[in-house]
């Protein structure tokens, strides 16, 4: 699914003015593609804190693509409305998946609660 999402990023920063081809587009494809490259580097025989913290990198590349689609739509660029809206679902979905997977290898039943504690006050002579 994560290479799915950078060939629709790579479409949409295809469609940008080239005045933004070094901008805007080049940091839009470098996010899209730190998502699966982030998602691969941290499976790859890691323990679970640090396939965590992999995720965890490859959920804000995301964040960072969905702030380009967010840029690109304010800024008005002919892109088509179509992709947009398909990316954005896709981001969507990616970052559920993500975060599921994060939370199933976060270590649960590691914490515990203490009873507060009580404390009594002496009242002394006035």
């Amino acid at each position: 699914m994560a290479v799915e999402y950078i060939d629709l990023m790579y479409e949409i920063a295809d469609q940008l003015p080239k005045r933004e081809e070094f901008n805007l587009g080049s940091q839009t494809r470098r996010a899209a593609t730190s998502v699966a490259l982030k998602i691969a580097e941290g499976s790859t025989g890691q323990s679970d804190p640090e396939q965590s913290r992999f995720l965890g990198c490859a959920l804000r590349s995301l964040m960072e693509t969905v702030a380009c689609q967010h840029l690109i739509k304010r800024r008005e660029y002919e892109i088509n409305p179509e992709d947009l809206v398909e990316v954005y679902r896709k981001s969507e979905t990616l970052s559920r998946k993500l975060q599921a997977m994060k939370r199933a290898i976060t270590p649960r039943g590691n914490h515990f609660r203490e009873d507060e504690p009580t404390y009594t006050v002496k009242q002394g002579k006035q």
